[in-house]
């Protein structure tokens, strides 16, 4: 049987970190296997100097992966899970999640030590829809800039720039050994993650056994419970880059709890819920707190936010 695994990934130096960590993982159960990284460059990758909901949100950071993936040319694709679509290619499946990371955000400042800190009129740099809706929801008076790249590129602008602060994900500033950058890890209850944020997924073949028994192993049974409910969350509201939605899912006991919201572009509208339920029902608790969001009036919000991303984009 063929013992060599070829492992796909973006470039950027968080993707590489992923895909070491997994193999690290996988070396570790398979100690006489040839593991490879080859690198693959994507859309998002590609298209920097424009916000992602301007350019669209299906597979802007996974497509070209995943036709690779679909090609054989690799035997696994590692991806941050918050990349990937609610709905897997077809032929393509998770084949494993691994242990989630802090999911918070962090706040990013030189001369704040937290967002109530700010002063009125002051400038927070995000890529993020989903951060902006809740930190205007929380702050009205905050101005927000946006900001693309990879974590080291949007550091280097946000120092060189005029903005008294910038928001991004804690899990990848941790990887990349950038905890002394983080002033604040913002609360959920001020900012929930956005889905799978923090978690690292091994995309594989649905028809590679060989390939399939391998990531299994790595497989983080508790983490996948959780995502499992905010994708489920996400899918119902068919919400990508172009809509402000968070969630996050909590497992203990057996009982998952799960946060989510909906936010208008300006954060003058949030709906948020939360539900606690059995875990094994984790897929129908998402698509239920969904629906919940929904009928308070969210449903109306995403239509909107998306006729003006559209709008916007057509400018």
């Amino acid at each position: 049987m063929r013992n060599t695994y070829i492992i796909g990934t973006r470039g950027s130096d968080l993707a590489l970190w992923q895909a070491e960590f997994v193999k690290g993982q996988l070396k570790a159960i398979l100690p006489n296997a040839e593991l490879e990284i080859k690198i693959i460059s994507t859309t998002g990758d590609q298209i920097l100097d424009q916000s992602l909901s301007k350019i669209g949100d299906k597979g802007l950071f996974t497509g070209q992966i995943e036709a690779a993936l679909l090609n054989s040319e690799i035997d696994l694709a590692v991806h941050s899970l918050k990349d990937l679509q609610t709905e897997q290619p077809e032929g393509l499946t998770i084949g494993a999640v691994c242990s989630r990371e802090l999911p918070n955000d962090a706040f990013i400042s030189s001369n704040y030590g937290s967002i109530d800190e700010l002063p009125d009129g002051g400038t927070v740099a995000t890529g993020s829809l989903r951060r902006k809706s809740q930190l205007l929801s929380h702050r009205p008076n905050l101005r927000v800039v946006d900001i693309r790249g990879n974590v080291p590129t949007r550091l280097n602008k946000f120092d060189e720039s005029d903005a008294d602060a910038m928001i991004l994900a804690f899990a990848g500033l941790h990887r990349l050994g950038l905890d002394m950058r983080v002033k604040q890890l913002i609360p959920f209850n001020l900012m929930l993650p956005a889905v799978g944020q923090g978690a690292v997924a091994v995309e594989v073949r649905s028809d590679d056994q060989r390939v399939l028994d391998a990531v299994a192993q790595i497989d983080d049974q508790e983490t996948r419970t959780c995502i499992t409910a905010e994708r489920a969350f996400l899918r119902r509201l068919e919400g990508g880059c172009q809509v402000p939605i968070g969630a996050l899912a909590t497992l203990e006991d057996g009982l998952l709890r799960l946060d989510g919201m909906v936010g208008s572009l300006d954060g003058s509208v949030v709906y948020r819920e939360s539900i606690d339920g059995d875990a094994a029902n984790a897929d129908n608790l998402g698509s239920y707190l969904a629906n919940i969001l929904i009928e308070k009036g969210a449903g109306k919000l995403l239509e909107q936010n998306r006729r003006e991303s559209e709008l916007s984009a057509g400018q």
